[in-house]
């Protein structure tokens, strides 16, 4: 932008205008300004403040609120009335007079402010607004002194709840239609709409249909009045009275910047944060309301260790705990060895302490982070392709919003990443960019990327590429000729879900398909930690930065960074996930060291409880009581997020760093635990704290070494199922039942209902009515949900993973391509089915009990919603997460 002073300077006068711009003035000062630019933008770029309601630069413009009128001139014409700025674009020769400069622009954005005035009601000092609203702050800058009018002003019945986490108040509403656009153009969720007309214009939903959204808390943080308000905020705190601190998300990768706000050392709500790079200025519901975890009556604050006598956990000195764990550890280490379980949610100093601890205290490659179904192809893919990459030689965020076409491959973005959706949405509404999906139906989140809702005609980008759950790699040898020939298009890419890692061949099928096409590949895991912890070497075949294990001159060199003799980190690659949990139960391992891992997120449930009960000394990590906790020996309480500095690497590689928000509270973070757990086994591992441990990080730079080989499987055919047997397709839903989204009842109430989704065809075949209780089974048990008929591939039922009584690893002990039983009719009994290994754990004939009812209202949630009380008990008997554990990685999406 070029600015110069418009009082007669020749120069400025005879200065060309740059091509694609426009020439004009506002308030006496001359601009040039890009073509099709808003007047309110450009002022915005000057320094010019021009009051606003209705305006968004993320929304498309409305000119709905009037705020913002400004005297406009054009071609030595004024216009004959005052414009709305943020409406009108620039044009060359313009001459633009705001209320600074302009008695007729001062006088109407007056006679505006007494209009929104006229029935907006007294209560700023109940207000969860007040403070921090627009409404005020402009009503006192451009609004009258004082009011004319005389008469009552006009009430609701308030608040109405429009959603379980969402309340309005319909008399504070100034009608700006920010909420109803950012849900049509940003979200795809036209739950919220104007209602009636003129004077009784109002917002509200549909009958029997609610603010079912997962970014409805957007709508709270962009209304400029105190219109919509948070159920779970209302009323707890005044915007003065509490402490902000920038933060991370730490639900999933997308890596979402956010405000924390705090009080008297407890958060009392969350704020999405302005990166344009990154979330832009949203976030979904889950990172804006799930933090209450970190609070839960439950939490660990004091070291446990087992009792010799009684055999029960007992609290006891921190000095106590870690001598147990030392003397244990080194035990097993000298016994049989010790396998190493960080989990996904770590950031990545603290994963980097666990990998140092594995190889220096332990003498060991044998550990994973990877606590969910995972693969070797998925280990080689990471090393060979993932490790190492950044925004500025990978796929990012904005070549997403730039790239012509996009291939999601067992990947479901709303559920998995949403801010990764939103940025689809946004350039599939916005650039054209074609969005395919390879899977089995036609998700929210597929038909939100690829059929878009627009002011003109609808826009069809992309679509839905139907296969066998299982069959995913053999498809991508197959695929359309147009859609290959689109990816090969200039900035195309290939977006993988960690949900490949549960079928033969996807990632070498993804890689030679990159190779034909020149698309750009990523990764996208769920879980935040997991990104970090590749690169902090917590991987049985990668040191940190990706360096081998097997290569003898890159492990030589971390040798004399971490000051160790040459020779003495071990070589071999270690074992992974699963082979390690194998190894504990049969006895080749001696001891476990697990950082806050459910075993109900593992492939296998019943092994990992198996492995756990047979290795002879277990240490666990953890924030809160898990299904590790129960086989412990030794428990050590961990710092959550919102206590402890970090950084999480988001899915790019974008290093996300956040500093403590809550200080004081005497919990420290894994890094430290670890380090002091070394000190205590005559091992320095120098990670005291995370800011010591991320200048080391930096200090050992990147892997000199060349990267390992890429994986090399062929795609195994998929086997059509017959009879009464059926392919399981599965993924979690955002909102379910992870423990990290515990003693939330309000944002679990707009969790999507769990349903089993079949095609017509296979109703039809096995005799199944639509919203007829189907049950889908294995040898292991069985779960009942209520039918939904979609278009999908037949013989497919689609379960969510960990949705209400939904637990697909836990109670089927299935996963994503697994052949099971399905049909139709009333469910057996309780204990009619085959009985839980544990005492502890519902049967599965209590289970499919539960899912009969399913515990839907009218918006699809009781008042516990998704089987939660406000207590925080499962509808079926569950723990305070509602899946019987509370464990910090555990159950989260």
């Amino acid at each position: 932008m070029t600015v110069a002073s418009a009082s007669g300077n020749d120069a400025a006068q005879s200065r060309p205008v740059p091509e694609g711009h426009v020439r004009l003035t506002i308030d006496g000062i001359e601009v040039d300004a890009p073509k099709g630019e808003l007047v309110i933008r450009t002022a915005e770029r000057l320094g010019i403040v021009i009051p606003r309601f209705c305006d968004h630069p993320l929304l498309d413009p409305a000119g709905a609120c009037r705020q913002c009128l400004v005297e406009v001139e054009v071609n030595g014409k004024p216009m004959p009335k005052p414009a709305a700025s943020c409406t009108t674009a620039v044009a060359d020769g313009m001459v633009v007079n705001t209320q600074q400069t302009s008695q007729v622009a001062d006088k109407a954005q007056q006679g505006v402010m007494e209009l929104l005035l006229i029935n907006h009601p007294l209560d700023c000092p109940i207000c969860d607004k007040g403070g921090e609203c627009p409404l005020q702050n402009q009503a006192l800058k451009h609004g009258r002194s004082e009011s004319r009018f005389v008469d009552k002003k006009r009430t609701f019945a308030k608040p109405v709840s429009i959603s379980s986490q969402i309340l309005l108040d319909r008399e504070r509403c100034v009608l700006c239609q920010r909420c109803t656009r950012f849900s049509k153009q940003i979200a795809g969720d036209p739950f919220i709409e104007l209602l009636e007309r003129g004077a009784t214009q109002q917002i509200g939903i549909g009958e029997q249909q609610p603010f079912q959204s997962y970014f409805s808390g957007n709508t709270i943080q962009i209304c400029p009045v105190g219109a919509l308000t948070s159920a779970a905020y209302r009323f707890r705190s005044r915007p003065f009275d509490l402490v902000s601190t920038p933060g991370v998300c730490e639900h999933c990768a997308s890596g979402c910047s956010q405000r924390t706000d705090w009080r008297r050392g407890k958060v009392m709500r969350r704020l999405a944060g302005e990166d344009p790079e990154v979330n832009e200025e949203w976030n979904c519901d889950k990172g804006r309301f799930a933090f209450r975890y970190a609070t839960a009556s439950d939490r660990l604050t004091r070291p446990m260790v087992r009792d010799a006598e009684s055999g029960e956990l007992r609290e006891t000195s921190w000095t106590e705990a870690l001598r147990r764990a030392a003397d244990g550890l080194l035990t097993a280490r000298d016994s049989r060895g010790v396998g190493v379980l960080p989990g996904g949610r770590l950031t990545r100093e603290d994963a980097y302490a666990y990998g140092k601890f594995a190889r220096m205290a332990l003498g060991t490659n044998d550990i994973d982070h990877r606590a969910r179904p995972h693969s070797t192809e998925e280990l080689d893919f990471l090393g060979a392709s993932v490790v190492g990459t950044g925004p500025e030689d990978g796929v990012s965020y904005s070549s997403l919003e730039t790239a012509p076409t996009v291939l999601c491959v067992a990947f479901e973005p709303e559920e998995e990443s949403p801010i990764v959706f939103l940025r689809l949405r946004k350039a599939a509404r916005d650039s054209g960019t074609r969005v395919f999906h390879l899977g089995q139906w036609d998700s929210p989140g597929v038909e939100k990327t690829t059929d878009i809702a627009d002011s003109g005609s609808p826009i069809h980008s992309g679509g839905l590429l139907p296969c066998l759950p299982g069959g995913e790699a053999a498809a991508l040898y197959e695929l359309p000729s147009e859609v290959e020939q689109a990816l090969s298009e200039p900035g195309a890419v290939l977006l993988l879900g960690e949900r490949c890692a549960q079928v033969s061949g996807v990632y070498t099928a993804a890689m030679r398909l990159a190779e034909r096409t020149g698309a750009g590949i990523a990764w996208i895991p769920r879980r935040a930690g997991e990104r970090g912890a590749v690169e902090a070497g917590t991987l049985p075949t990668l040191l940190p930065n990706g360096r081998p294990v097997s290569d003898s001159v890159v492990r030589s060199g971390i040798e004399r960074a971490w000051g160790v003799p040459e020779g003495s980190l071990p070589s071999i690659p270690g074992r992974e996930l699963d082979g390690i949990l194998a190894a504990a139960e049969s006895g080749e391992l001696s001891g476990l060291l697990v950082g806050g891992v459910d075993p109900d997120d593992l492939p296998d449930p019943e092994q990992a409880r198996r492995a756990l009960r047979a290795a002879g000394f277990v240490v666990s990590l953890e924030l809160r009581p898990s299904g590790v906790t129960e086989h412990a020996d030794v428990v050590l309480p961990i710092a959550p997020t919102v206590e402890k500095s970090g950084t999480f690497l988001n899915w790019e590689g974008r290093s996300r760093e956040f500093e403590i928000t809550i200080e004081g509270t005497g919990a420290l973070p894994d890094c430290r635990v670890l380090d002091t757990l070394a000190v205590e086994m005559d091992v320095d591992l120098f990670t005291q704290t995370p800011t010591a441990v991320a200048a080391e990080i930096q200090r050992l730079g990147a892997n000199p070494g060349a990267r390992p080989k890429p994986p090399d499987i062929p795609a195994e055919p998929v086997v059509e199922p017959v009879g009464d047997k059926a392919l399981l397709a599965s993924w979690r839903h955002l909102l379910d039942n992870g423990s990290m989204q515990h003693d939330e009842p309000n944002l679990a109430g707009t969790a999507r209902p769990p349903v089993a989704r079949i095609s017509r065809d296979t109703a039809r075949r096995l005799g199944i009515e639509p919203h007829q209780p189907v049950r889908v089974s294995t040898e292991r048990g069985t779960v009942a949900l209520e039918s939904e008929i979609v278009e999908m591939p037949d013989g497919v039922v689609w379960l969510p993973g960990n949705s209400g009584p939904a637990k697909v690893r836990s109670v089927l002990g299935a996963g994503h391509g697994t052949v099971v039983g399905l049909a139709a009719g009333p469910l057996p009994p309780p204990g009619g089915g085959p009985k839980s290994p544990e005492p502890d754990e519902t049967a599965p004939g209590e289970t499919v009990s539960a899912a009969v009812t399913n515990g839907h209202g009218a918006n699809g949630h009781n008042d516990g919603a998704n089987g939660h009380s406000a207590g925080g008990l499962g509808a079926a008997g569950h723990g305070p997460n509602g899946n019987g554990h509370t464990g910090t990685d555990g159950g989260v999406a």
